[in-house]
């Protein structure tokens, strides 16, 4: 194992209050270098590994090791490796960008000369030197952003964890993360691990993803093996009403057998292989049985139908009914 890898092992943990199992015998692996999405709906153990990696809370069971070291057992260690960005950053609004960078810098040890040089660099990385000298408080949500990643930063860590970093940011802002995002794993080699609810971020950035579902891993592999496991195409049949649209699933399902097909309010998904033909076979049922369709598309499966599929929900915002920590 190298400094820069994840190995996780039947990890659990279970909250007293309320007897809640939040992660259930979660097994995976990040190699040294890798782009590693975990993707899940709201409460399905995202945030509540990231804690147990960075050691915010310790598992009820397992293990874990993050940069050779064993994160309940050695955890000082765990910390002198990583850099973490939270949901919530941890910045005083009171203090300039530049006095955070520089105060950060000198925590972990930099002297006066050497902090001052590393929070010039870090400012100019996330783009933040014409207002670095500007308090806090007043920066946008995105300038926020930006800085809490250089506060990541500051100790060169071999392994990055990212939760939910662009949440709530506008596309430009968070299309500027991602670019530097990529150029850090790219072109120095940082082993990153994210968690996001935008899946076309997952699908632009990660090398590899797991997707975790009720607390336990449902699917892993690369952006394309997982869309190569729901077929080849999408149509997608919409329909004017949700009663409309489970009529004609169950209709569907007695004039063509056993086919895939996922309620979406009043859109049914159906994955299928060879679309085009389907669609042909398709339109001719509902014509016999006279069913009115509103719109009709075929589409290549996205990271967006994976989830769907997999999890039978959405991806959302906030993991209720875990333990947040800023």
């Amino acid at each position: 194992m190298v400094k820069g890898t994840i190995e996780v092992e039947y990890l659990s943990k279970t909250f007293k209050k309320g007897n809640v199992q939040a992660v259930k015998d979660v097994s995976f692996s990040v190699q040294e270098g890798e782009f590693f999405a975990f993707l899940g709906p709201n409460g399905a153990g995202k945030s509540t590994t990231v804690q147990i990696l960075t050691t915010l809370i310790n598992a009820s069971s397992g293990k874990a090791l993050v940069a050779e070291n064993d994160v309940i057992r050695n955890p000082k260690e765990v910390r002198k490796h990583i850099g973490v960005a939270l949901q919530e950053t941890g910045i005083d609004p009171g203090l300039t960008g530049r006095e955070m960078l520089h105060l950060q810098c000198r925590i972990f040890g930099y002297k006066q000369k050497e902090a001052t040089k590393r929070t010039n660099e870090l400012l100019e990385v996330v783009q933040l030197t014409e207002a670095a000298d500007r308090i806090c408080g007043n920066y946008s949500g995105g300038m926020r952003r930006r800085l809490d990643l250089a506060l990541t930063l500051v100790n060169k860590p071999k392994v990055l964890f990212l939760d939910e970093p662009t949440t709530g940011l506008d596309p430009s802002n968070r299309k500027s993360i991602w670019e530097y995002l990529e150029r850090l794993n790219k072109e120095e080699g940082t082993t990153i691990f994210l968690t996001t609810q935008y899946l076309e971020e997952a699908d632009f950035l990660a090398d590899r993803i797991s997707i975790i579902d009720g607390g336990e891993i449902v699917a892993s592999g690369t952006p394309q093996e997982l869309k190569a496991q729901i077929g080849n195409d999408l149509i997608t049949l919409s329909f004017a009403i949700h009663e409309e649209a489970k009529h004609a699933k169950a209709m569907l399902h007695d004039q063509l057998g056993e086919i895939d097909i996922v309620e979406r309010g009043s859109d049914l998904i159906l994955y299928v292989q060879n679309g085009t033909k389907r669609l042909m076979e398709l339109v001719r049922v509902l014509d016999q049985e006279q069913v009115e369709v509103q719109s009709i598309n075929v589409d290549s499966p996205t990271l967006d139908d994976i989830f769907l599929k997999i999890t039978g929900e959405g991806i959302g915002a906030e993991e209720k009914g875990e333990v947040q920590h800023g």
